[in-house]
């Protein structure tokens, strides 16, 4: 697979044909992912999550060893092009923090893109040692976010 089945600008122009309807939530399920969008409770804006069927999951997943990655330490690297954020709003506190344990599915940031806030998951359980990207950083797809310890 060469990319991604939908770009974000196909994701943008889903989101605004929501905007103008009555829906607050759409769940697309493919044989290649499956895209849920859904309308923020305040209604300011519109979240999405990404999940790649098993035989068509990218080789760079949101938890792998990424080329820079010290030995013994796994990075978490960003599913897809953005603005990083470690917090899930302006003067909230982290999501996680240096030293913070974290399962698979513990939310460690999220990556807006294109108004869409797309939660990042640790994907492996372990502790935080280490920041890689800043807070409202520009990232690039698979780019590594946070290094953490494995679980032994």
């Amino acid at each position: 697979m060469s990319g991604p089945f939908l770009s974000p600008e196909d994701v943008g122009d889903i989101v605004a044909i929501l905007d103008g309807s009555d829906y607050s939530e759409l769940d697309i399920a493919t044989a290649r992912f499956r895209l849920k969008v859904r309308r923020d409770g305040d209604g300011g804006g519109w979240s999405q999550e990404w999940q790649w069927a098993a035989q068509h999951a990218p080789t760079q997943t949101a938890s792998t060893a990424a080329p820079d990655t010290p030995e013994g330490l796994v990075a978490i690297c960003a599913p897809l092009p953005g603005t990083f954020y470690r917090a899930p709003a302006p003067g909230a506190a982290p999501f996680v923090e240096v030293g913070s344990q974290v399962q698979p599915d513990t939310v460690v940031g999220i990556v807006e893109t294109m108004k869409l806030m797309n939660p990042v998951h640790a994907g492996a359980a372990g502790e935080v040692v280490a920041f890689v990207a800043g807070n409202a950083e520009a990232i690039g797809h698979g780019a590594a976010l946070i290094h953490i310890r494995p679980a032994a």
